[in-house]
Parts: structure tokens; sequence; C-alpha cells
């Protein structure tokens, strides 16, 4: 059985995604109670709302680091901790940009079940620095550290990032499948952006039975048509209170302290339920 079917218990999850505010160290830092109390809110409305899984991202962590600095890992391992105490659900891992150290090294702290990575094995260029995947070093890492239980579900050809070589999506989506990858993530070019459907329809043709998750831009009003072909998908953006900002002026579109609202899950998870 493959890790995604052993940690999903229905297909076509919803992993809900909690954005913890600016963390030790960043600008606007709140303080940690504050952080804590507002994640674990934001747990309990994404869990009552009826989501499939948890994942944590330091997603108001800006300028992103493509290996975060130890008071991030110390941070966020604590606040995972604390996260995996409160909920049975499948916890799940990110740190941005590409820290796959910090994020497996959490995961398996935390007794995490999977990660996410935005660059597995393309090479691209983003706002803070070049980053070329490194398939070998993560999987050698994973091993290193005894975290093979947990698995690795890999961007291909990911937002807030511009190609540096030319490839076909389906091209990325082989590669990430042959260097290790335990499911394909694809995102449109955005936060709150959708892929094209074409985009998902033509990789999903191309692995097959392999899993496919829509990774930015799902809503009530279009999760059906994506599920027609997807095997999952994050959702963290739509599920927060409040108007989106002006995408030219933000790299999140909605401000740290807005807050999950269960409505908002219950109405996408109802729409896929039905």
């Amino acid at each position: 059985m493959s890790k995604f079917k052993k940690i999903f218990k229905k297909s076509k999850p919803i992993i809900g995604v909690i954005h913890f505010p600016p963390l030790l160290g960043y600008k606007n830092y709140p303080g940690f109670e504050y952080i804590k109390n507002k994640a674990l809110n934001d747990l309990k409305a994404l869990e009552q709302g009826g989501v499939d899984a948890i994942l944590l991202e330091n997603n108001y962590d800006i300028p992103h680091k493509i290996f975060v600095e130890p008071q991030t890992v110390a941070q966020m391992t604590l606040l995972a901790k604390l996260v995996r105490t409160k909920t049975k659900l499948p916890l799940g891992i990110i740190v941005l940009w590409n820290d796959y150290k910090a994020s497996l090294s959490i995961a398996q702290a935390v007794n995490a079940q999977f990660i996410r990575l935005p660059v597995f094995v393309d090479k691209v260029k983003t706002n803070y620095g070049t980053i070329a995947g490194e398939p070998k070093k993560v999987i050698a890492y994973q091993k290193k550290i005894k975290a093979e239980n947990i698995a690795i579900f890999t961007d291909i050809q990911v937002k807030h990032a511009k190609m540096l070589e030319k490839k076909d999506l389906t091209v990325s989506a082989k590669q990430a499948i042959q260097a290790g990858s335990d499911g394909l993530i694809i995102t449109g070019k955005w936060t709150g952006d959708a892929p094209r459907l074409e985009a998902i329809k033509k990789v999903k043709k191309t692995v097959g039975h392999f899993p496919v998750l829509v990774g930015s831009g799902i809503t009530d009003k279009n999760i059906k048509k994506f599920f027609e072909y997807a095997d999952g998908a994050i959702v963290g953006t739509f599920f927060k209170t409040g108007k989106y900002l002006d995408k030219k002026q933000e790299i999140n579109i909605k401000g740290y302290k807005k807050i999950i609202d269960i409505k908002k899950v219950k109405s996408l998870v109802s729409v896929v339920s039905h």
C-alpha cells in the first residue's frame, strides 16, 4: 500500500493549512502565546469543519529563507508538538522555502505523517534565491534520520517561482516519481490562484494511479471540477476570514491575523461530500 493510502483513510482528502504568524526573529512577531492560541483555534475550526488532515506552515516568515535558522525550527517543533497533542488527524509540515531537513526533522520529532517540499526535481528562481532540486540529498537525509515512514509530497513547477529549465509539467511529474516522491502537488502561479484544470488532467493521465493534489486556489466553487481528476487538495487561504489584499503588494493575499472560518470549511467539505 502506498504511503498516501496509509495516511488518508478516505479517497480525495482535504488538507487544511494552518499558517503560523511571523515567528521568532521576524518583523511583527506577535509573541509565542498569540501564535499558539491562534494555531489551536484554527485547528479547532479545521477539525470541526471536517478536513481530513492538517498542514503546518511558516507562511508569514517574510522574507522566506531557503534554509531556515535554528529559532524557526525550535518554534515550529514546539508548535507542531502542541498541535499533535490536540488532534488525531494526519499532520504535515512545510518549512519555507525549501528546508527539507527541517521539515523531515520536525515531522519525525512530533510524529507527523508527511511533509510538503516545494522544489524537488526542478530548478527555479524565487525572490529569495535560485533553488535547484536535490532529490538524492532529500532521500538520503530521510534515511539518515530514519524517517522513511514519513511521506514526501512534492510540488512540481511550483508557484511563486520561475522555472529555469524548459520542460513539460509531465516531465517534472515523471522525474519526481522516479526520484522518490510520494505524491505530486500542482499549483497555480500565485497564492490563491488555481492551477489550470487541463494541467491536472494531463498529469493525471500521465501518472495513472499515482496521487496528484491541487496545491492552491481551491474554493467551494471549483473543487468539484478539480476532484474529477485530482486525488486531494491542500486548502489554506480560502478558509480564512477577510477579503483578498492586492496581489501585487502582498506575497500573502490575506494578513496573518485572519482566522479560519468554520463556515467556509464546512461549505467546502459539504460540496465534496454530496
